[in-house]
Formats: C-alpha cells, sequence, structure tokens
C-alpha cells in the first residue's frame, strides 16, 4: 500500500463527526451519515481506509462495481469478513433484497459499541437499483440511526452525490456533505519534495494534487528526469490513472470523450469544440457538453464584468487530466513502441506555452483563498474577461460576485515565464484593456502576478509563487 500523506483536515472532519456519534446522549438516536464525494482516484477510499484504521472501532468496508449483479452476496461477504461484533449472522446468508441485507447489518451492529459503516461507490448502486436510495433511507430511518453508527456512504459521480442531500431525495437533510479535493499545491511540494514553490506550482500542474500520481514521484527529483522516468514505464500513474478514471466516468459516451479530447488540446469554444470533433452537430455538442460540465470534468466560463455575456469558453478541470489529454493520451501508441524521448521531446517544446494558460485557473483560486490580503482588495469571485476576437483578453478580473458582478475590485495580468520580469509595458497594456470591461474605469485597481518577479509600477499588489503557495496554508 502506498504511504498516506496530507489529509489532515479531511480526516480531522471523520474525526469529529465519529466523536459525536460517540456523545450523543442516552435515549438519542446516535447514529449519523456522511455524503461523501470526489472526483475518481482522489484518493477517497484510501482516506477513508486510514480513517478506519486510526478510529480503533468496529467497521465495515463494501465497494460496489459497475458491472452490477452479485452486489448483495459481496456485501453479506464483507460483513461476515470484518470485525463487527455480530458478523457471524451474515456467515451464511443469503440475502434477497437491500432491505433484509441492511436489517441484518444492524443485527451486526452492537447496541453499546461505536461502528463504522462504509459504502463506497454508491452512485453505482443506486444506477444498478433506482429504489435504493429510498431502501437505504427506510432502513436508516427505523433501525441504522438508532444504532451507534456513522454511515459514510461515498461516490466519485459528484453530481450524483450532490443532489443526494437536496430537497425531494431521500437523504435529505440526513447526511453532511463532505468533498474531497485533489491535495493542494502545498500537500504536493510536501509530497515530491520540490525546492520552492515555483516548482511547487510546476509540481501540481503535473499530479493535479492526485495522490497516486504525486507518490510516483521520487522525494526530490527534478520535474524533467521525473517525467523522463515516468513517460518510459508504460504502467506509471502518470499514464494510466487518467485512461482508467475516463473509462469508468465514461464507459459508453463517445462523443463525451471525443469532446473532451478536443478541449484538452486546446480548443474552447463551443463552434471550435463541435468542428475539431469531427463535426459534431451543435445538439449532439451541447449533449456531450452538459455530461462533461455535469459531471465537472469540464468548467464553463463566461467573462467576469458587470454586464451578461454570451462568449463562453470551456477548460478542463483538473490540471493532470488537462495535462495528459495535451501530452500523453494523444500519443499513448509512442509510448507503448518505447518511443517516449518523442513525448518528452514535445513537452519540452510546448511547456511554457501551455503552463501559461493552465496556471491561471489555479492563480484565480489562490486569489480567491488569499482575498483580502495587504494590497489586494476584496474579492468574492475571481475570473478573466475576453471578447469574441480575444482582443482584448484580460488574465485576472476580482469582483463581488460572478459570472454577472455589480462592481468590479481589481484587474490583473499574469506573467508566467522561467526568466522574464513583468515589465512596465505590461502594466501599461492592463490599464488600457481594463477600460473595455464593463464596470471597470481608470480608477480600477491593477495586480501583477509573475513566476520571476516585475519592475513594473502602478500596482497596488504584485504576488509570485511563494505568496500564491500561501493560500494553501
Amino acid at each position: 500500500m502506498s504511504r498516506f500523506v496530507g489529509r489532515n483536515r479531511e480526516l480531522g472532519s471523520l474525526e469529529r463527526e465519529l466523536e459525536r456519534v460517540r456523545s450523543v446522549p442516552a435515549g438519542d438516536a446516535p447514529g449519523r451519515a456522511i455524503l461523501m464525494r470526489g472526483r475518481r482516484r482522489v484518493g477517497k477510499s484510501r482516506l477513508i481506509e486510514q480513517f478506519c484504521a486510526n478510529a480503533g472501532v468496529p467497521y465495515v468496508f463494501f465497494t460496489a462495481s459497475q458491472q452490477g449483479g452479485g452486489e448483495l452476496g459481496m456485501f453479506a461477504d464483507e460483513v461476515a469478513q470484518s470485525n463487527l461484533p455480530g458478523r457471524d449472522l451474515l456467515a451464511d446468508a443469503h440475502p434477497q433484497n437491500w432491505d433484509s441485507a441492511l436489517r441484518l447489518l444492524a443485527t451486526a451492529v452492537d447496541e453499546t459499541s461505536t461502528t463504522v459503516v462504509v459504502v463506497d461507490e454508491f452512485p453505482y448502486l443506486v444506477a444498478d437499483d433506482p429504489t435504493l436510495e429510498a431502501t437505504f433511507q427506510k432502513q436508516w430511518d427505523r433501525l441504522l440511526s438508532k444504532k451507534p453508527i456513522l454511515l459514510v456512504l461515498v461516490g466519485s459521480d459528484l453530481a450524483m452525490m450532490e443532489s443526494l442531500n437536496t430537497h425531494g431525495r431521500a437523504f435529505f437533510q440526513r447526511g453532511t456533505e463532505m468533498v474531497v479535493p485533489p491535495l493542494s499545491p502545498t500537500e504536493t511540494a510536501d509530497i515530491v519534495g520540490v525546492p520552492d514553490a515555483a516548482d511547487a506550482f510546476d509540481a501540481f500542474l503535473i499530479t493535479g494534487g492526485f495522490p497516486l500520481v504525486c507518490d510516483e514521484w521520487p522525494t526530490g527529483e527534478p520535474m524533467w528526469d521525473y517525467l523522463q522516468e515516468a513517460l518510459a514505464e508504460p504502467t506509471s500513474a502518470l499514464i494510466v490513472s487518467a485512461e482508467r478514471a475516463l473509462a469508468a466516468e465514461f464507459p459508453d459516451q463517445a462523443q463525451a470523450r471525443a469532446v473532451l479530447t478536443q478541449i484538452g488540446s486546446g480548443e474552447m469554444t463551443f463552434s471550435g469544440i463541435a468542428r475539431a470533433a469531427g463535426g459534431l452537430a451543435g445538439a449532439s455538442a451541447s449533449r456531450a457538453l452538459d455530461t462533461l460540465t455535469a459531471k465537472r470534468v469540464v468548467a464553463r466560463e463566461v467573462p467576469l464584468s458587470t454586464k451578461a455575456s454570451k462568449e463562453a469558453r470551456y477548460r478542463v478541470t483538473d490540471p493532470y487530466l488537462r495535462f495528459w489529454l495535451t501530452f500523453i493520451g494523444p500519443h499513448l501508441a509512442e509510448i507503448e513502441r518505447g518511443r517516449s524521448d518523442r513525448v518528452l521531446g514535445r513537452i519540452r517544446r510546448d511547456w511554457t506555452t501551455w503552463r501559461g494558460r493552465a496556471i491561471e485557473p489555479v492563480v484565480r483560486e489562490a486569489l480567491i483563498r488569499l482575498s483580502p490580503i495587504a494590497g489586494l482588495p476584496a474579492a468574492e469571485a475571481v475570473g478573466g474577461y475576453w471578447t469574441r476576437t480575444n482582443v482584448p483578453e484580460i488574465d485576472l478580473v476580482g469582483a463581488d460576485c460572478g459570472p454577472i458582478a455589480k462592481s468590479i475590485s481589481y484587474a490583473g495580468t499574469i506573467k508566467w515565464l522561467d526568466s522574464q520580469l513583468l515589465e512596465q509595458g505590461d502594466i501599461s497594456q492592463l490599464a488600457a484593456d481594463i477600460l473595455t470591461v464593463p464596470g471597470a474605469d481608470t480608477s480600477t485597481p491593477l495586480i501583477a502576478v509573475s513566476k520571476s518577479g516585475t519592475t513594473a509600477t502602478g500596482v497596488v499588489a504584485t504576488l509570485g509563487p511563494e505568496d500564491l503557495l500561501l493560500a494553501w496554508q
């Protein structure tokens, strides 16, 4: 098993929920439920395993399969092989439905011993049996919540898991929602052992903060050395993680995969994506984009200003998947025939340009987390601004809300180059461009974000990699 790193916040949340089960006064229903969601391969299952190991209480961990069928038998087997006090009750049990399986589970739980029950990939069960939500809700209300149980329902289908706790659904107000994000840039830096903040962001853009990819990176190894080694190994996590996640996410949705591939290769507009995906009809492209955005694999963004805009752009939300779709996925055949050197050569050639665009959403998230700090005006939303012709195109716009703001807080430019300073000309161009943004004027504060520093004046805040990394500490 790979080493477990980070996740102190998430472990703390789980431990607090478990303590609430333990501390319920006599006579009250002690059971609590958690609805946990997060992207595939983000480390949800590993987090729960670590939590259960740390908790020192009886637990059962059941993982549903995507194939369907036989789930009841596998669930009974997991309970029978667990350390629950009454596990022997299910040793020879053959429940015919989930009602009976959950009733048996309730009998296997001791009245005085706190127990953790985990159902991983819960959306698979619901897809196989649409009545399952109501079944779990019924047995939770009647039996399980009256026992000292912490029930954790886990899923990678973000939209489905998010909807579980909405009005009209069976589990409405019965569970605490918990989101497991990828590892942060700070946690990524700690794992891979990079020497400075700028290298931390490089590592984050490649790994996306996915634990399996991060754990594969030898501690302290320079980025280009790691890439050379990982690309030369066809079974490395860097190569296989994305394909496995996509195969599970879109097993029979070829159009969604085709559209995602084009977005990953750099297409951003609806018409450009549809054309590059083989001339998809508008309705087909819309369905594919709706699927991708619903699953949170792709984000739809519009220019941030005080005026509504139809100039939508699409981007891949996960940095690792964006890296993979650009540099690895299209060239798997070369890797398999031992020509990873060609793939590495393309990355070296295009890295600076690709990174310059890929860092933008990371910077925007950092600014939201940091705001307000000395010199940086408060902003509840941070986006960009562009026109149909991309003239002008502004990297950073801070506002009181989005996508349609009431007021603009600031505008900014990003220059993420290894040895080139952000210069006065960049700020002068920004000052001119901001006048085209609805809601901005000559009094709008300007900020600068630069990897290598700046010589420019006329800005209220200048941030470098070290400043941005503080957003996740």
